[in-house]
């Protein structure tokens, strides 16, 4: 993979590149916002690792800056000293796919890459067929009635999970650890504000031939209309 990394401290750029590339991968260091950005206009990444407190440009307006690129879908993994609450919440609300306290440990860091990479390519088989819906895992759409919805990366990535598990109740915490590979201590706040997202956009109302149920208490079901 080619990885970005982007930190202003020059130390804990080099110890973040040093980790990734024991894992064999290709990385390019970036120690200002503006610089990522401008690069990515011109060169593919595959991931990228960003600090969240910055001067000048923060994690935040960069991540802003990238969610927003038409046709730019790049797995982010946050990596910051900040560990509250509030702060990975806010983190993974504005789009990024993962989050890391500061230091980084060497396995974790790899392994939460290599489960990012898993999810990015989600097989890549196939299209999964459910009514009247088409699931396409390598272009990473959903088609209803042969139209593309537009969905975000996460929000694709829980409507997969949901249609690939047809019928089944999920907790909230299995789909913050499926989705975004963190544990269910996480505010689950985010899976509802997700999947209230993706009930809207995919009609998931029974209109539509499914019904997204909500489980008070405990998590989602995605259903077949008429068994609701």
């Amino acid at each position: 993979m080619n990885v970005a990394v982007l930190d202003d401290d020059p130390y804990q750029r080099q110890l973040l590149s040093m980790l990734v590339e024991t894992g064999g991968h290709q990385v390019t260091g970036f120690a200002h916002g503006a610089e990522l950005l401008e690069a990515s206009t011109r060169r593919s990444f595959d991931l990228l690792l960003l600090d969240w407190v910055m001067p000048e440009m923060s994690g935040s307006m960069v991540l802003e800056a990238l969610r927003r690129r038409p046709g730019l879908d790049l797995p982010v993994i946050v990596v910051t000293a900040r560990d509250g609450e509030a702060d990975v919440v806010g983190a993974l609300r504005q789009g990024a796919d993962d989050y890391i306290v500061k230091p980084a440990k060497g396995m974790e860091l790899l392994a939460r890459i290599e489960a990012l990479a898993r999810r990015s390519r989600l097989g890549r088989g196939a299209p999964l067929r459910a009514g009247r819906f088409e699931i396409d895992t390598s272009r990473r759409a959903v088609l209803l009635d042969t139209k593309e919805v537009m969905l975000t990366l996460k929000e694709f990535d829980l409507a997969a999970y949901l249609f690939q598990n047809p019928g089944t109740l999920v907790t909230r915490a299995q789909l913050l650890e499926a989705v975004w590979s963190i544990g269910g201590e996480v505010d689950t706040r985010t899976v509802d504000t997700h999947a209230s997202r993706v009930r809207r956009k995919l009609k998931l109302d029974g209109s539509t031939g499914w019904t997204l149920q909500s489980v008070y208490g405990f998590g989602y079901r995605l259903v077949p209309s008429e068994t609701r």
